[in-house]
């Protein structure tokens, strides 16, 4: 709405009572009822006669027309009212220009971030990732996924493709979501591709144009045929591009990022985390925080402080301070925040809270935490101490919690240290949506959870050979479908790098050769089959095959690998 004009130079009207006017001049009103002398009506901006010749009506026309002469002759100075009239715009205009660079400058406020005292930074992490990597991604590509740009060819690569684009980018760190991947580059980029529907890219994609499949060239013709070079894919989502720098504070340097489902997170060196995207709960759109529903550029964790490491499951988020301590926030339906959240505090749960970590099966256990982990709807901690702990969905033993494993909406409220894994040197673990891979110091890795679809890896002859319930619960055709207890992997030795999709996983061993199994319906193990793979297989192709690999990352239905450049 445009300002109110300023108050008019128009003498305030008259009252009902008072005298009518002639040639537009009002007359005196009658006594007792007259205005003060400053308020008295003008002519072009001249004061009117004296009272007593204005005070006794002109009777006639001829008097009206002396007194219009009169003026004429008193309003003389017109050239004075022409300079006035020429000298008032040379100055307004300038009033109004001030004015409108100050709104300008007021609505650009800087970006937030951690307090620096004196203008210096408190650094509370060191770089981690400083090698460019060579990437090398096969999987599901329908929705630019593999960031291989707006062509037909990037969808559904059937084996390793190498990622021209990522590695000439000199990429030294990679995050897969569930539709979409962060990567940070050498030279402290932030880069994003895939699905943006949730503002999972922190960055807007709406611009771009997205050939569309025509659906008058009948029910059997092919999205990538000829006229169709992009595949329908969106180009701002397809191609890795940055998300904006003038969303951080100057000199802002980052260390890691983590991808959730439909969100992402970046830390930096002064242990600041930056978010962006929404979480979702089992109805819909649960929101960012408790006032931003989905957040379309990056934003300032405020709460969060000296943060050293961070890990996303598909709607939670787990973090790690200086002091050790872990914190947790998002959707917590599944207990995956490690506290009873009800469903009239779920937009509480979008603000971070500390992680409690009590056991009394446990003498004294250590509450301080090495390294975290997230699954789908689980959590993982491993304690300075060794403990490994565990919470979250347990309905098929993603915990390592017997008791209720396989129950419907079986979960485990609160942090409980997973025994069968006591003893046992587990040094990381990696979670998928029900099942998990622990490395031990011997490089050996242990299965548990869900393995009706060959997640775990264990040979099911291997599988249908156990007539424990306590190791390993079975569905009403006898078929193996929960592994309780972990279980060694055979075949697999100095396994240095793991990664695990919602149904498959990816091992590499100290010689950069990479295996997978689990789920291929979208050919997410590299093996160039759609059908699930039993036992771990190497993946071999002449795009990797000379190559010593060093780093996976499974996403929703794709894959990443990686060596050093």
């Amino acid at each position: 709405m445009p300002p109110k004009r300023a108050g008019s130079s128009r003498a305030p009207s008259r009252a009902a009572s008072e005298k009518p006017t002639v040639n537009g001049t009002a007359l005196k009103p009658a006594a007792g009822r007259g205005r003060p002398k400053s308020t008295e009506p003008k002519l072009n901006g001249t004061a009117t006669k004296n009272a007593k010749k204005s005070a006794t009506p002109a009777p006639a026309e001829k008097p009206d027309l002396k007194r219009k002469k009169e003026d004429d002759i008193e309003e003389e100075p017109a050239p004075k009212r022409k300079r006035d009239a020429t000298t008032e715009p040379e100055s307004k205009p300038k009033k109004v220009k001030t004015q409108a660079t100050k709104v300008v400058k007021d609505t650009k406020p800087k970006p937030k971030g951690p307090v620096r005292r004196s203008g210096k930074k408190t650094e509370i992490n060191a770089l981690r990732y400083t090698e460019p990597l060579k990437v090398f991604v096969f999987g599901e590509g329908g929705n630019g996924e593999l960031g291989l740009g707006a062509f037909k060819k990037a969808k559904d690569v059937k084996r390793p493709r190498y990622n021209e684009q990522l590695t000439n980018l000199d990429v030294v760190r990679i995050a897969t979501g569930g539709m979409h991947v962060i990567a940070l580059t050498k030279d402290n980029k932030i880069l994003t591709w895939g699905v943006n529907d949730n503002g999972a890219l922190g960055r807007d994609t709406s611009a771009a144009s997205v050939t569309m499949k025509d659906m008058g060239d009948g029910a059997g013709s092919d999205s990538d045929s000829e006229d169709d070079p992009t595949g329908g894919l969106n180009e701002q989502e397809a191609n890795p591009l940055p998300v904006s720098a003038e969303h951080f504070p100057e000199d802002t340097v980052f260390v890691d990022v983590a991808a959730g489902d439909s969100c992402s997170f970046a830390l930096t060196t002064e242990g600041a985390v930056y978010g962006w995207g929404t979480f979702r709960k089992n109805e819909g759109v649960l929101g960012f925080t408790r006032s931003i529903e989905t957040a379309r550029t990056p934003i300032y964790i405020e709460s969060l402080k000296k943060i050293t490491d961070i890990a996303c499951g598909t709607n939670h988020v787990l973090a790690l301070d200086k002091d050790q301590h872990v914190w947790a926030w998002g959707n917590g339906q599944q207990n995956q925040l490690g506290r009873r959240v009800t469903e009239r505090s779920l937009i509480e749960a979008l603000l971070p809270n500390r992680v409690g970590f009590h056991d009394s099966s446990v003498s004294r256990p250590s509450q301080r935490i090495s390294k975290i982990a997230c699954g789908d709807y689980h959590g993982v901690a491993i304690a300075t101490d060794g403990h490994v702990w565990a919470w979250g969905a347990n309905n098929y033993a993603e915990t390592g919690y017997p008791d209720n494993a396989g129950d419907d909406n079986a979960n485990v409220s609160a942090p409980q240290v997973v025994h069968s894994l006591e003893g046992k040197q587990v040094e990381s673990v990696v979670c998928g949506s029900h099942h998990n891979i622990a490395r031990t110091a011997t490089g050996q890795l242990l299965a548990w959870g869900r393995c009706d679809g060959f997640q775990t890896g264990v040979p099911m002859d291997q599988l249908n050979a156990i007539d424990d319930e306590s190791i390993l619960l079975k569905s009403g055709g006898n078929k193996p479908k929960i592994l309780i207890q972990p279980t060694a992997i055979a075949g697999l030795d100095s396994i240095v790098e793991v990664a695990c999709g919602p149904e498959h996983t990816i091992a590499i061993n100290s010689e950069g050769r990479a295996y997978s199994w689990g789920f291929s319906a979208n050919y997410q193990t590299g093996q160039g089959t759609d059908d699930d793979v039993q036992l771990p297989t190497l993946i071999d192709n002449t795009a990797v095959r000379e190559t010593k690999l060093v780093w996976a990352g499974a996403g929703g239905q794709y894959s990443v690998v990686a060596s050093r450049k």
